[in-house]
């Protein structure tokens, strides 16, 4: 076999191809390289992070809520949350079966968060200290603890259906999900270098995102006030034992709440074992026929259109006829009230001169001011849920309908919109935004926000809201509000008696809401309170022995409580 002699160009052309693949390797490695250091460098570093670094929840404190003093309402409590890291975890069905009584859950359950395939899962979370003292003392390899908070409640139930309730992680009722995003703050986390057991990696570093603690918040609401008016509707609910029965506080001069309270409510610690319809709170989220308390609507509404003379004498024989159909007043079984004057007509609360009055008005007129005194929508109050009521489309409106309107039949209010209504009625004229919040502070103490009355409009005029005065007075001084006159005070409201629809569509003869709409004291007010009870089906059936002695209760107490100097007695004229 021949030999071919490798000649000095042979040579040369093999460096020539060894060095031309030495650079295209040498190349290629650097491509590589690039590709991997610069255009996928932070992909893979997470990537990275993620098999080498393990992290853990870093616990932040919800934000606290504070009465109008300064006083704790809703608080936090250091509790433990039991959790695992399932690569520590040596024999998963021995731990489960060991944690499955203590923590009253199912042991399946159990083995199957435990053998995820994560650095770290819940078990249970927020358990109590004696619970979490037990799990501590098993010493079970790969079982840990986090510290959190749980919502501490020192008055128990009071204002519970007002500041809510909270789940796992976030506010789910009043105020608590009203305000979430100042009350939650924001959880922070600790990342750390692990091995592949989930242990610390000696001799490292960790690092954080820090967490932002939840903003407190500061009421309108006072908290004396605010238990005076729920142990006078418990007092209620003992003897009465109606289906529900609430209870609104309003200053005036602001629209600031000092107090609002329904029954039945709950206790929010455990809010899950009582019926969801005891977690609303009345005032607010329920609606329903007002009754006679709405007759001063329609009273501002004459006065300031310069129809209503005080003297101009109205015969009230106990019905009238409207477009075929009888309206009857109370007093229909006695015969009506008579001949009376419109002034008296408020005092007796007589529905016949209130439909002349509607008749006099017209609908146009009537509706105007219904919607001025922000009847139809809601107030804006700052809560959840707010009802809006329901009013009638003012061309859908006829003769029945507006005569029905005038003494507070056919439509539905709600609780707040009266009591704003009437704050309008006793300042000036003014209707304000009501608002529950005073104040929110971060933990540093710094305001961050304010909470400030807010005047929607004037509806009446100073010399409308002093004859308004004069009338609601009259009910109380001798009129169907007797029973609700204050020892020291004046005082001046309206009585209301409202009937319930029976399921066959047709008004109740024997179930009622008795509620009482009023302000006090008289030459200065201080306080409006609005009273309803919704169902008597204990003792007497009548506003003189259920809303009127809770209104009398809860003013009384409130007014003395701040200190309210007495009036002046009033002089009455029983010449001739």
């Amino acid at each position: 076999m021949a030999e071919f002699p490798v000649t000095r160009a042979i040579v040369r052309k093999r460096l020539i191809i060894v060095f031309a693949l030495t650079v295209l390797a040498t190349l290629l490695l650097i491509s590589r390289l690039a590709w991997i250091q610069i255009v996928r460098a932070e992909e893979l570093y997470e990537q990275a992070w993620e098999q080498w670094n393990h992290n853990m929840p870093v616990n932040t404190a919800r934000g606290s809520i504070y009465d109008s003093q300064g006083r704790l309402l809703v608080g936090n409590i250091s509790v433990y949350t039991v959790a695992a890291i399932p690569p520590q975890i040596v024999d998963a069905g021995e731990v489960s079966s060991a944690l499955a009584p203590v923590l009253d859950m199912d042991a399946h359950k159990i083995n199957e968060l435990i053998t995820l395939d994560r650095s770290a899962v819940y078990i249970k979370r927020k358990v109590e200290p004696g619970v979490s003292d037990t799990v501590r003392e098993m010493n079970l390899p790969g079982i840990i603890f986090f510290n959190e908070d749980k919502r501490y409640y020192p008055g128990g139930s009071l204002a519970s259906q007002l500041l809510g309730f909270v789940g796992m992680d976030q506010g789910w009722a009043g105020l608590e999900t009203y305000y979430e995003h100042y009350l939650a703050g924001s959880e922070g986390r600790m990342f750390y270098p692990a091995d592949s057991r989930g242990n610390q990696l000696p001799h490292t570093f960790s690092r954080f995102t820090a967490q932002q603690q939840g903003y407190d918040l500061h009421l309108a609401i006072d908290e004396t006030i605010q238990h005076i008016v729920e142990k006078e509707l418990n007092r209620v609910m003992e003897e009465a034992a109606p289906r529900q029965a609430l209870a609104l506080v309003v200053d005036p001069q602001t629209g600031a709440v000092l107090a609002a309270a329904s029954k039945p409510d709950y206790y929010p610690e455990i809010y899950d074992a009582y019926d969801p319809e005891s977690w609303a709170l009345g005032p607010f989220n329920s609606s329903f026929e007002p009754g006679s308390t709405f007759k001063m609507v329609t009273a501002a509404a004459a006065v300031e259109e310069g129809i209503f003379d005080p003297d101009e004498r109205h015969y009230c024989s106990g019905h009238t006829v409207v477009n075929g159909v009888q309206l009857n007043c109370w007093t229909v079984e006695r015969g009506g009230h008579g001949d009376i004057t419109f002034f008296e007509s408020v005092g007796g609360s007589c529905n016949t001169a209130f439909i002349e009055l509607g008749h006099k008005l017209g609908r146009e007129k009537l509706y105007r001011y219904i919607e001025a005194f922000g009847f139809g929508r809601p107030t804006g109050i700052d809560y959840p849920g707010e009802s809006s009521g329901l009013i009638f489309e003012t061309e859908a409106v006829g003769p029945l309908e507006l005569a029905t309107t005038t003494f507070g039949q056919g439509i539905s209010v709600t609780p707040i919109q009266q009591v704003m209504a009437y704050t309008a009625m006793i300042n000036g004229g003014y209707l304000y935004r009501p608002y529950l919040v005073k104040e929110i502070r971060d933990q540093n103490g710094e305001v961050v926000y304010t909470g400030q009355p807010e005047a929607v409009r004037q509806v009446i005029s100073e010399e409308t809201s002093e004859k308004l005065i004069e009338m609601m007075e009259s009910v109380i001084l001798d009129g169907t509000g007797y029973a609700a006159a204050l020892d020291g005070y004046r005082a001046a409201g309206k009585t209301g008696t409202a009937q319930q629809i029976d399921p066959d569509g047709s008004y109740s003869s024997s179930d009622y809401i008795y509620s009482l709409a009023g302000f006090a004291p008289v030459e200065e007010p201080r306080l409006v309170l609005y009273v309803a009870v919704d169902g008597v089906t204990r003792g007497p059936r009548l506003g003189v022995h259920t809303s009127a002695p809770l209104f009398k209760n809860i003013m009384e107490d409130t007014l003395n409580y701040m200190r309210v100097s007495p009036s002046n007695p009033v002089q009455v004229d029983n010449t001739d």
